[in-house]
């Protein structure tokens, strides 16, 4: 559901020559996308199984690189537990969400990427950690805060019109700094997800998690960034109710 591949997304500016396999990544996210879109439409038990597809091959995916990149069983064995949680969890939010918020959470994640990528293309400058992830910029980063932002306000927007009909409603200025800072909050824990399935390919010497996926590589190379936002869906609503 993530524009690019591998590492290119989130703020990053591709090397030279890195477009050449734009078709096939452009049909793939339109085939991700339809499928997606024919799961939430579908619903229940659909969803629910689309969404169990994708932790399952997620995982999979998470445990073959912690394989590669370990030695030692005791860090293997700390590190696929950790990550089971990490991502089990999520998916058991998503499961527990209304697709209205489906929609939300994973669109402030497609936003935060589409807004990295031309941020981080457009203006360049200084990387974030190139150790980690070469090619990730503070303007990618900035990006991703505008995106999520701007989906936010729109789909608050839109949810008010839901709930209460047509509306002349604005947003007054402690509830933009409020929209902002969520958009602050999911644009980092987003990216963060980036940088930690970078740094764990990196200690696998791989480019991407699989190539399940023609052009973008592997699912955890599109989820990396969702799993977060998802983590803090589910604590801001839980702790809401």
């Amino acid at each position: 559901m993530r524009a690019g591949r591998g590492d290119l997304v989130a703020g990053e500016a591709p090397a030279k020559g890195k477009n050449v396999d734009l078709p096939i990544r452009l049909l793939s996210a339109a085939v991700m996308l339809a499928v997606a879109v024919a799961a939430l439409m579908a619903g229940d038990p659909w969803l629910d199984l689309f969404i169990a597809a994708v932790v399952i091959a997620t995982l999979v995916e998470f445990i073959l690189l912690v394989l590669k990149a370990t030695a030692s069983p005791v860090a293997r064995f700390v590190a696929i537990a950790a990550g089971t949680a990490y991502i089990v969890l999520a998916g058991l939010i998503l499961v527990q969400l209304q697709p209205g918020m489906i929609v939300g959470v994973v669109g402030t994640v497609i936003a935060v990427d589409t807004f990295a990528y031309f941020f981080g293309r457009t203006l360049g400058g200084p990387k974030i950690a190139p150790s980690i992830s070469p090619s990730k910029t503070w303007a990618g980063l900035l990006g991703g805060v505008v995106g999520a932002s701007a989906w936010l306000a729109t789909f608050i927007y839109f949810a008010a019109r839901q709930i209460s009909g047509p509306t002349t409603m604005g947003f007054e200025m402690g509830e933009i700094g409020t929209i902002v800072a969520i958009g602050a909050l999911l644009a980092v824990a987003a990216q963060a997800g980036d940088f930690l399935e970078s740094w764990l390919k990196r200690k696998a010497g791989v480019k991407d998690s699989s190539n399940l996926i023609p052009g973008h590589g592997g699912f955890f190379d599109r989820t990396d960034g969702m799993i977060p936002v998802v983590l803090i869906a589910g604590a801001f609503l839980g702790a809401s109710l």
